[in-house]
C-alpha cells in the first residue's frame, strides 16, 4: 500500500517493520528436555504465564509427549518478554542433572 501523502523515509520503516516480521502473532515455544520435572513446568508456567494448574498441567504433558509446545501467543513485546522469564526462571531444584532453565524460542 502506498500513500500519496507519505514522507520520505516513513513508508521505508513500515516495510522493514513488516519484512522484520513485528506484526503479531508471535508464538513462546517451550522444549522438551531431560533435565526438569513436570512439577518444574506447572510452577514455571504458573508464575511465568500466570496459568491455572489445569492449564499448565496440559502444556506440561504436550511438551512431554510432543517434544514442544506454544505457552503463549500475542504481540512481539510481550512474547520477548514470557520467553525472557522463561529462560530465566533457573534450574530445576527436584533434579541434579539440571543446570540451567527450560528452553524457549520465538516463532512468527
Amino acid at each position: 500500500m502506498i500513500f500519496a501523502n507519505a514522507q520520505p523515509g516513513v513508508l521505508e520503516e513500515t516495510e522493514i517493520l513488516v519484512k522484520r516480521g513485528f506484526s503479531g502473532p508471535w508464538k513462546v515455544v517451550l522444549w522438551d528436555d531431560d533435565h526438569h520435572t513436570y512439577d518444574y513446568v506447572i510452577e514455571m508456567l504458573m508464575d511465568v504465564c500466570q496459568m491455572p494448574w489445569e492449564k499448565a498441567f496440559q502444556h506440561a504433558i504436550e511438551v512431554d509427549t510432543k517434544k514442544k509446545t506454544v505457552v503463549f501467543s500475542g504481540e512481539l513485546e510481550h512474547a520477548e518478554f514470557v520467553q525472557e522469564r522463561i529462560i530465566g526462571y533457573g534450574p530445576d531444584p527436584r533434579m541434579v542433572s539440571s543446570k540451567g532453565s527450560m528452553t524457549a524460542t520465538l516463532e512468527n
